[in-house]
């Protein structure tokens, strides 16, 4: 795609044009550069869509609820793009609202309209980490160091609780989903894609919690094994026999799943077999006008789900580029802020991916 055609369809797009986003804004998203003065207008159409003036993230499709993922994912984009009031509205609101436990980590999910609002006070291990490591690149985008104490915090009790041996080789660590209920007699419950490299070995290196940066080493071995059969799926049990399907969870390549090569990808690990396979579903699948597959029966790749939403487009395009040795330019779509929260998500960290790790991926 060249520049002026991408252009010429950020000028179409209506929902896009609505929300103040010109195609000159769109454009410097995927300039290499500082993203907070390049695309400030994407994201503040990101925000004007799914942060409420109170700094909860909202997800629309799931009741408008609120999760310590999207608490998470939004305050890791505040500080991206330097805007230090939103992020300081997500932490305030994420701490008075999900850092409930007492030990750090946040309680997954807040119930708007609901008596309790937080029924359950289990944490989730990947929104956990996304807020930790919001909290490191805060302290020093906005010269803070009482966000580093709150990351170690965090950095510690995930350590200490969400970390376990892996039953199926005792040199490695698993991260696990959360706290508690994972870890049973008999085997494990991992999810692949709770596992960012990336993250992980920022935040261990801020707060010396080094037992994370080991884990992310190990995951990346198990995502390789895991991609040997074919894409990588949302989850798996580990056994001292190996990993096979988790019984009462999807065994599919999903909505979760397809955050494995996006982070990897982020990490700098293009090559990473897990990027590969999904490289090559996308390769037959995507077409121009064909929704891009969002559930993959893993074994055969059959598409069971496909969607139009544009960021899933965009992650599509990024991994495709990215896996390709000799590739330059991408088929990122413009941001759409109608899309629901979660692609719309993926797709921004699609973007930044692009911008900061995979130049070669940045649309021409």
């Amino acid at each position: 795609m060249n520049r002026r055609h991408f252009l010429s369809l950020m000028g179409a797009a209506p929902a896009f044009a609505a929300a103040g986003v010109s195609g000159a804004a769109a454009q410097g998203l995927l300039q290499t550069g500082d993203l907070s003065e390049t695309a400030r207008p994407v994201w503040e159409a990101w925000k004007s869509a799914y942060l409420q003036p109170d700094g909860r993230v909202v997800d629309g499709l799931q009741h408008n609820a609120s999760h310590s993922e999207g608490q998470g994912y939004g305050a890791v984009l505040a500080t991206e793009f330097n805007d230090h009031e939103a992020f300081r509205r997500i932490l305030d609101w994420t701490e008075n609202r999900l850092s409930v436990r007492g030990d750090g980590l946040l309680a997954w999910r807040f119930l708007p309209g609901e008596t309790n609002s937080v029924p359950d006070i289990n944490n989730a291990s990947d929104g956990d980490l996304f807020y930790a490591w919001a909290l490191v690149r805060a302290s020093r985008r906005f010269n803070d160091r009482t966000y580093l104490t709150r990351a170690m915090q965090t950095a510690q009790s995930l350590a200490a609780r969400c970390i376990a041996p892996n039953r199926a080789n005792a040199d490695e660590v698993l991260f696990l989903p959360a706290a508690q209920g994972f870890v049973h007699n008999d085997r494990i419950v991992f999810n692949p894609s709770y596992v960012m490299p990336l993250a992980l070995r920022e935040v261990a290196a801020a707060t010396g919690v080094t037992e994370l940066a080991l884990a992310a080493q190990n995951a990346e071995a198990i995502l390789l094994r895991l991609a040997q059969a074919g894409p990588v799926p949302d989850w798996v049990q580990v056994t001292a026999r190996g990993m096979t399907p988790a019984p009462d969870f999807s065994a599919n390549a999903g909505y979760e799943a397809m955050r494995v090569p996006l982070y990897l990808v982020w990490s700098g690990l293009n090559r990473h077999p897990a990027v590969g396979q999904m490289q090559r579903i996308y390769e037959r699948t995507v077409q121009p006008g064909v929704p891009v597959p969002t559930v993959l029966e893993p074994v055969s790749g059959t598409v069971l789900e496909a969607s139009n939403d544009p960021g899933y487009r965009a992650l599509a395009a990024l991994i495709s580029c990215a896996g390709s040795a000799g590739q330059f330019g991408s088929l990122m779509p413009p941001f759409d802020p109608t899309q629901p929260y979660y692609p719309a998500t993926l797709q921004m960290f699609a973007m930044i991916a692009a911008n900061q790790v995979t130049p070669e991926c940045v649309p021409i």
